[in-house]
C-alpha cells in the first residue's frame, strides 16, 4: 500500500473530477483537493468525497459467489471461472454464438471496454454486445454524426463556457447531477453572459437561470423548431455562415417554418413572449452555445430533437466558432470512451463502424484474426435485454444494473430471471447480481490503473492508489482467464497499459484516434483531447476544440437535418392523464448500486419520492409525505409525495435510483428512437392515486 497522496479521478460522473487519495493508518482512504485539474479545480460533490466508502469490505463483494440450491454461496475463483466458461461453452454448443450476450457499462475504463468488445467478438464470436451507455447519450451521438460527421460530447473544453455570450441548457439539472460544473455557468453570468434553462421542473439549476422555460415533457423538438422559425422570421439567420459552412439549409428551413410560435405554444405550453425572449438572448451576443442532456435525448424522437437544436446553432452561425457550438453533457463516468472502443453493438475501436470493410480489416489485423470471423452488428441495449431467455440464453454482464436502470424494468427483471445462465462482474451485490448464477468481485477505481474519457473528450489517467483486498481480481484478469478457458490463450493481457497500447493501434486513423496518446503524456499533461494521431506534442497536442476549420464530413460542411415535431409514443388520455418524467438527485448516482451503500448519501437521499404540483395533490387529497401510487401501462410504483410549485401541474417526477416498490423504471416506456435506439425514459402517460396505509 502506498503512503503518499495519489492524484487520480472520481469514479462517478462524466466530469471525472480530479482528486488525491491517501491511505490512512486505520485502513480507510482519505480524499483531498486536487486543484490542478481544470474541470473541477479541487471542488467535489458529496458522491466524490464519500467514494472511498464503497472500498470497505463492509459493503463490497469480497469473494466469488456461485448459486447452490437457489442461494449464492462463496466459492473459489477456480470454481467460479470454471462455471462461467462451462455455461458460455454449453450455450454456444447448443444454440450458437449469438445465444451468448454481453452487456457492459459506462463506468468501465477504456481498457476494459476495449477488451470486453474484443472478448465478445473474438472469444465468443457473438454479435450480441451493447452497454448501458446506450441509455445515456446515444441520441446526441446520432445527431452529432448526422450534422458534424463526428460524435464527441463537448467539442470544446468546459473552460470555454464562461466566455460565451449565452448558453441554452436543455434538460439538464447539472446543479445536482454534476455539481462542480455549476461554477462554469456561474462564471458565465458573472462575465455578463446569460443562461437559459429548459426543463419542466424548477430545479436547482433552473433557479440559477436568467430565463427558465417549462415545456411539457416530450415537446423539446417542437420548442427548438419554434425558435428556429423565429430566427428566420426575424431575419437573424447568419446567411454567410450558412452559405459557406453548411449544406441542406432550405429543407431544414421549410420544416421549421411549419412550426409558428402560437402552434409551438399550444404544443409545449411555453408562452410566445418567452420564445421571442429566448431568440433575442441567444442571437444578440457574438457567441452562444446549446448544451443538451438526457431531457431531450431520452425520447423516442431524441435524435430528431438533437438535430433540431443543432439546426438552431447552424442557422445562427453558432458551431465551429470560438465559444460557440452544440454540445452534449455526457452522464456516465466513461460513457464517451465506453462506446468509442467497442462496447456498442455496431462499433469497433476508434469509433469505427462494424459494417465498414476497411474498419473490420484494420481492427482484425491488430487482433490477429480474419476479418470475416468478426460478427456483424447486434442488438441495441434494450433490444438485447428484451431478448434474454429467448434468443439469448446466457449473459456476461459487467458494471451495470439493468433491473433498476432499464425501462419497463419489471419486464427486464423477468427476462434476466429466464436466462439459462447469468454471470456478473461487479464491486457490490447489485439487484441484478443477486439474480446471477456466478458473481465475481472485481477491483474498483482506486485499486487499479486505467483511462477514461470525460465529457469534453479529454482522455484521463486514473492511477492505482491502494492494493485491492485478497480475493479480488480485475476485470482484465477475469477476461484473460475466461479467454484462456474458452480456447483463446493469447491477446488478452492483464496489464492496463499493455491493453492501452493495443487500443492505440486499433484506434489509429479512426474518428476517435488515440494513437498519439500515451500513459506518460496523460500523466504529464493532465489529460489529452482526442483525436490525437501522433505522440509528437509539437505536431499534434491533441484537439480541445473541434470544427474550427472544417467539420468532419467529406466536404467539410455541417449538415442541416430537416425534422418535424411528432408526439411522444404514449400521450396522456382519460385513463392515464398525467405525464411522468424521471431523473437523478444529488446524493445518489444512476441505479444507486454503490451510492445506496454510503451512509452519508443515504441520510441525504434515503429513498424514492413523487414530485407533484399542489393542484394535483389537492385533487388526490394527498399531503406532503403521504404515499401515492404512480401507475402506467407497465406497472405501479409507490413513494411519498413531495409537493412543490416547481413542477408543471400536468407532470410528476420520480428519481430512478431505487429498486422495490418505488422503482421509477417499472413505469417507463421502452419505445425506441428509430436511429439511436434510445428508450423514451423522459415521458410516459400515468395516473396518480392516493394510497391507504
Amino acid at each position: 500500500m502506498q503512503n503518499s497522496a495519489t492524484p487520480t479521478h472520481c469514479p462517478y460522473c462524466a466530469l471525472q473530477c480530479g482528486m488525491n487519495l491517501t491511505p490512512a493508518p486505520d485502513g480507510t482512504v482519505e480524499v483531498s483537493e486536487r486543484a490542478d485539474f481544470p474541470v473541477n479545480r479541487g471542488a467535489l460533490c458529496g458522491k466524490g468525497r464519500t467514494a472511498p466508502a464503497v472500498l470497505s469490505s463492509r459493503v463490497r463483494l469480497t469473494s466469488p459467489l456461485v448459486r447452490s440450491g437457489g442461494t449464492l454461496v462463496p466459492a473459489t475463483w477456480d470454481e467460479a471461472l470454471g462455471r462461467i466458461a462451462e455455461g458460455l461453452s454449453r450455450t454456444r454448443a447448443e444454440h450458437g454464438p449469438d445465444a451468448c450476450g454481453v452487456f457492459g457499462g459506462g463506468g468501465l475504463t477504456n481498457e476494459k471496454a476495449y477488451t470486453l468488445g474484443k472478448f465478445a467478438r473474438v472469444v465468443l464470436g457473438t454479435s450480441q454486445i451493447d452497454y448501458n451507455g446506450r441509455f445515456c447519450m446515444s441520441s446526441a451521438a446520432a445527431g452529432g454524426m448526422k450534422a458534424f460527421g463526428l460524435d464527441r460530447g463537448l467539442p470544446f473544453p468546459l473552460e470555454d463556457i464562461p466566455k460565451s455570450g449565452c448558453v441554452i441548457l436543455v434538460g439538464s439539472n447539472l446543479a445536482e447531477t454534476m455539481p462542480p460544473s455549476l461554477r462554469f455557468f456561474t462564471e458565465l453570468r458573472e462575465n455578463g453572459g446569460t443562461l437559459i434553462v429548459i426543463d419542466p421542473r424548477r430545479t436547482k439549476t433552473a433557479e440559477q437561470a436568467d430565463l427558465h422555460l417549462m415545456p411539457r415533457p416530450g415537446t423539446d423538438l417542437a420548442l427548438a423548431l419554434g425558435l428556429l422559425h423565429l430566427v428566420v422570421a426575424e431575419g437573424l439567420v447568419d446567411e454567410e455562415y450558412v452559405r459557406e459552412r453548411t449544406a441542406g439549409w432550405e429543407d431544414a428551413r421549410a420544416a421549421a417554418m411549419a412550426h409558428w410560435p402560437e402552434y409551438v405554444e399550444r404544443i409545449t405550453g411555453v408562452p410566445v413572449p418567452q420564445l421571442r425572449e429566448t431568440v433575442r438572448m441567444f442571437c444578440e451576443p457574438e457567441s452562444a452555445m446549446v448544451l443538451t442532456a438526457r431531457g431531450p435525448e431520452q425520447q423516442s424522437k431524441g435524435t430528431d430533437t438533437v438535430s433540431a437544436w443543432i439546426n438552431l446553432c447552424l442557422a445562427t452561425g453558432r458551431a465551429g466558432r470560438p465559444y460557440s457550438g452544440y454540445g452534449c453533457l455526457t452522464g456516465q463516468g466513461n460513457g464517451q470512451g465506453g462506446r468509442e472502443h467497442g462496447q456498442k453493438a455496431d462499433q469497433l475501436p476508434g469509433y469505427r463502424k462494424l459494417d465498414d470493410p476497411a474498419a473490420r480489416a484494420h481492427v482484425a489485423e491488430v487482433w490477429g484474426v480474419d476479418p470475416d470471423s468478426l460478427p456483424g452488428p447486434g442488438r441495441s441495449a434494450y433490444e438485447l435485454l428484451d431478448a434474454l431467455g429467448t434468443d439469448i440464453k446466457s449473459l456476461l454482464l459487467m458494471g451495470s444494473n439493468p433491473v433498476v436502470s432499464a425501462p419497463h424494468a419489471a419486464h427486464i427483471e423477468e427476462r434476466v430471471k429466464s436466462l439459462d445462465f447469468l454471470a456478473v462482474c461487479d464491486v457490490v451485490l447489485s439487484e441484478t447480481a443477486a439474480l446471477a448464477d456466478v458473481v465475481l468481485p472485481v477491483t474498483q477505481w482506486a485499486e487499479e490503473t486505467g483511462t477514461t474519457t470525460n465529457l469534453e473528450g479529454r482522455v484521463l489517467l486514473r492511477r492505482q492508489a491502494i492494493t485491492a483486498p485478497d480475493g479480488i481480481r480485475s476485470d482484465l484478469e477475469v477476461m484473460h482467464e475466461l479467454a484462456d478457458r474458452l480456447g483463446v490463450e493469447k491477446g488478452f493481457p492483464t496489464d492496463p497499459e499493455e491493453v492501452f497500447e493495443e487500443l492505440r493501434r486499433a484506434s489509429a486513423g479512426g474518428p476517435a484516434d488515440y494513437s498519439g496518446i500515451t500513459y506518460r503524456r496523460l500523466a504529464e499533461e493532465n489529460g489529452v483531447f482526442w483525436p490525437c494521431p501522433t505522440e509528437d506534442t509539437v505536431v499534434h497536442p491533441g484537439t480541445p476544440r473541434l470544427f474550427l476549420d472544417r467539420f468532419a464530413t467529406p466536404d467539410g460542411r455541417a449538415r442541416f437535418v430537416p425534422v418535424s415535431h411528432r408526439a411522444i409514443a404514449e400521450e396522456p388520455d382519460e385513463e392515464y392523464p398525467v405525464l411522468l418524467t424521471t431523473g437523478r438527485v444529488v446524493a445518489q448516482y444512476q441505479s444507486g448500486a454503490q451510492t445506496r451503500r454510503v451512509d452519508e448519501l443515504n441520510a441525504a437521499a434515503p429513498g424514492p419520492f413523487v414530485e407533484l404540483h399542489p393542484r394535483l395533490a389537492e385533487r388526490l387529497g394527498a399531503a406532503e409525505g403521504d404515499p401515492v401510487a404512480v401507475v402506467s401501462r407497465r406497472g405501479r410504483a409507490v413513494a411519498p409525495a413531495r409537493i412543490t410549485l416547481g413542477i408543471r401541474p400536468d407532470t410528476v417526477f420520480m428519481p430512478f435510483h431505487w429498486h422495490g416498490e418505488g422503482r421509477a423504471n417499472t413505469l417507463t416506456n421502452p419505445a425506441l428512437d428509430p436511429t439511436s435506439r434510445m428508450p423514451e425514459f423522459k415521458a410516459c402517460a400515468v395516473r396518480v392515486e392516493a394510497v391507504e396505509r
